[in-house]
This record gives C-alpha cells, structure tokens and sequence, in this order.
C-alpha cells in the first residue's frame, strides 16, 4: 500500500493594483486508496480563525496511508481581510463587493473578490462535498448551517455533529431579507447549486483560538470524513437539535448600551415575546429598547458587547423543528 502524498501549492488568487499579487496556500492530501474529494477551506472573513486552527490541527492529526480520496484544503481563503483581522476588505480594494462569501462561484474578470472566488472555484467544482469554516460572535452555541431540503448537506451537517443544526431557505422559499443581503453568492449555495453538497460550521469566538471550539472542529472534520467513507470508523451518534432559520435575528433599533437579561444563556429555549435585555441611552438612561423574541426558540446567540449600533445583532433565535423536513 502507498503512503500518500501532502503537497502545499501557493496560488495566486488576484493582483492589486500596483501588480503585488494576492496569494495564499492549497494544501492537497491524496490518501492511500482511491475515494471522493473534500474541499474544506477556513478565514474568509479574515477575524474568524479559529477555523484556521482547525485546519493546522487537522493536518497534524491525519494519517494519509488511512484516508482513501483526497482533501483539498485552504486554511487562509482571503488573505486580505486577514491581515486585517477583518470580516470584509476595504472599499478602495473591493467597492463593488466587500464580502467574498456573496461573489461565489465567483467571476474571473469581475471584481477582486469575485477573482478570487473564481480561482478557488477551481478546487471546488471538482469536490465531492464543502466544508466552509466559519466562527460568529463569543456568546454562540457552535452549530451546522445547511440549505433545506437537501439531503445530503443535511448527512453531512449532522455528521459534523455540533449540538444544533441549522436548516436555511433558499432561493423562493427564502425570505426578502436573504435575498437583500446577497445570500445565494455564499460558496454553501452555490456549490450545493452545482449539486455539491455543503455546510457551514459556525464555530464561535472571533480573533482568539479557543480550545473546545477548534476541537469540536477537528473531530467535525474527522467525522465527515468517516461519514463519507475517506477515513474508517463510526461518525459519532449524538442527540441533535434541529432548527430553522438562519434570520432569526434580534437588532438593535437604536444605539447605546444594551444589557442582556441577567438570567438568559444561550442554549435556552425562550417563548415569543420574551425579554431578551434592554437598550439605554449612556448619557441620558432613557430605556430605548427592551429587546424580546421575535418567535418562540432556541436562542443560539446573544451579543455580550454592550456598546451597540442601530441595526447590530443583540440575539438569534432558531425555531426548533417539529415536523420532519
């Protein structure tokens, strides 16, 4: 039996203006036997790298005489906006398109962030199944997001194996809200489009590696894995929550200083019109705002930054599924 080959490729994504490419790296693990192709990939928005911590561990960790197929990973997806520590790239680089997860597959003469979508398009169009890492805010129950009604995004949602996971509407059935916001150029979309089936782990925390989160992802990793017969061995049997509606989002109306309810903790289920907290005015302490449910779910985020912005996140609460999909 072979051993199997690792190989680390430096691409080259895009050029600025002044001709300095933008490059980063594809690392490619052929295993052993002959098998399907993952395409995992980590850091689009720049801030959340705890999916990058995943991928390093997960390199570590993998034995290729055992994986059958191949991975193609990208720890670092956009490099600009990690640099920056940031969840888009700046306006004099990308006016058009700020945020590379709404350009997919991408547009090799479009703008910066639709090339490089289409550079990487490359490696994806050729996979078997997408894993698009990603992290949200500290106070957030790691989960897996995946497009309703398809069946396979779901298997491999629910064999990453996050205590939630999360079905999304798409395309008609979504709401005007996903459709403002650019939803259908997420790379989970449009590969699942292509008839690839993907997901996006949410990991939580931004900016800081954070141990149970990373390791939730690599055993997530080695799982989809297992789950599509690259590596051997059983995907974990786990008791799953299953909830719709990625938009279950509370905002802020106004700005100023919000204070959660001392009592509530993610992971609670809330009834609709529960109070969530209240926005003051710091100056004044006018109450602007007494935040509450919009719905009755699972409240899978609350924000713990008590300085706000009209329109910023304060919770989301899923709707939990009672009815088969």
């Amino acid at each position: 039996m072979t051993a199997g080959t690792h190989t680390a490729e430096s691409v080259t994504l895009a050029r600025l203006p002044s001709g300095v490419e933008i490059t980063t790296t594809v690392h490619t693990y052929r295993g052993a036997e002959d098998g399907p192709t993952l395409y995992v990939q980590a850091a689009q928005h720049g801030r959340e790298i705890n999916g990058t911590e995943t991928l390093r561990r997960f390199h570590d960790r993998l034995s290729l005489r055992s994986l059958s197929g191949t991975i193609i990973a990208v720890p670092v997806t956009n490099p600009l906006t990690f640099d920056r520590v940031s969840y888009t790239t700046p306006e004099q680089l990308d006016s058009v398109n700020p945020n590379m997860n709404r350009v997919w597959p991408g547009d090799p003469e479009g703008s910066l962030h639709q090339r490089m979508a289409a550079r990487l398009w490359e490696y994806v169009e050729r996979a078997d199944a997408v894993v698009d890492l990603h992290t949200g805010s500290p106070n957030m129950l790691p989960h897996v997001v995946y497009l309703e009604g398809d069946e396979r995004s779901r298997d491999l949602a629910a064999a990453f194996g996050t205590d939630l996971l999360l079905s999304e509407q798409a395309d008609d059935d979504a709401t005007d809200e996903w459709h403002r916001r650019g939803f259908d150029g997420k790379l989970r979309v449009a590969a699942v489009n292509e008839g690839i089936p993907s997901i996006t782990p949410e990991l939580a925390y931004n900016k800081q590696i954070v141990e149970d989160v990373v390791e939730t992802g690599v055993e997530g990793l080695f799982d989809v894995c297992r789950s599509l017969d690259m590596l051997r061995g059983e995907v974990a049997d786990r008791d799953q929550t299953i909830a719709r509606n990625h938009l279950g989002q509370v905002t802020a109306n106004r700005s100023g200083l919000f204070r959660p309810r001392p009592s509530l903790e993610v992971g609670q289920f809330v009834p609709d019109g529960a109070d969530l907290g209240t926005l003051y005015d710091p100056t004044t302490y006018e109450e602007l705002q007494v935040a509450t449910a919009d719905r009755d779910g699972l409240c899978y985020a609350l924000t713990r930054e008590a300085t706000v912005t009209a329109g910023d996140q304060l919770a989301s609460i899923a709707l939990v599924r009672t009815e088969p999909e």
